[in-house]
């Protein structure tokens, strides 16, 4: 098999992969946002693999199969600007930024766990960014009185993204520990 072959399959499997574990969700929020067994994490092996590049396509891929399934948020759309704001910041952008976990590849002095890691909290800061510029310029309308949009959304977005962050990085961590993901095949890490 060609290494592009492999490099397509593994992609189609790991966005396959975390659609499925996106929907299975430890808390979920009243106007989006969850907190998921690891949805982020085949994203974040994906761009680990293949780098950063490729990372940001298969994130993109990823984030269009989220909006597919979250299609009803639209609807919350108050005009032409909010419905592309949310395409961009709650799905293409926001999914598509987990490709960025692969910039610490053989950054890090071959320490896979330091880089996945580093490259997990990169893609969750990113993710939680997009979806806070979303909830202040689009969701910020459903703040409590008094409460600026900015803030609420700040905050909303960090009451899933905080522990999103923390499964993904911890479950990336272990991984990095006992597989190595660097070579063709993936294999156990060898330890030395």
């Amino acid at each position: 098999m060609s290494k592009n072959v492999l490099k397509m399959t593994e992609t189609a499997i790991m966005v396959a992969l975390a659609t499925v574990l996106s929907l299975f969700t430890i808390a979920n929020l009243p106007f989006g946002g969850s907190v998921t067994i690891c949805s982020m994490l085949p994203m974040v092996l994906i761009a680990y693999r293949y780098k950063w590049k490729w990372g940001l396509i298969a994130g993109a891929v990823y984030g269009l199969v989220q909006m597919v399934i979250g299609l009803n948020n639209l609807s919350y759309a108050t005009s032409f600007l909010a419905a592309i704001t949310i395409i961009l910041f709650d799905y293409l952008i926001a999914f598509g930024v987990i490709g960025f976990a692969g910039v610490f590849r053989d950054k890090l002095g071959k320490h896979q766990a330091l880089e996945l890691i580093a490259g997990s909290l990169l893609a969750c800061a990113l993710r939680y960014i997009c979806h806070f510029i979303s909830g202040w310029t689009v969701w910020g309308g459903w703040a409590p009185e008094g409460t600026p949009a900015w803030l609420y959304s700040l905050t909303y977005n960090a009451s899933y993204m905080i522990p999103e962050a923390i499964v993904t990085t911890a479950a990336a961590l272990i991984l990095g520990l006992i597989v190595d993901f660097r070579t063709d095949r993936i294999s156990a890490l060898k330890m030395h």
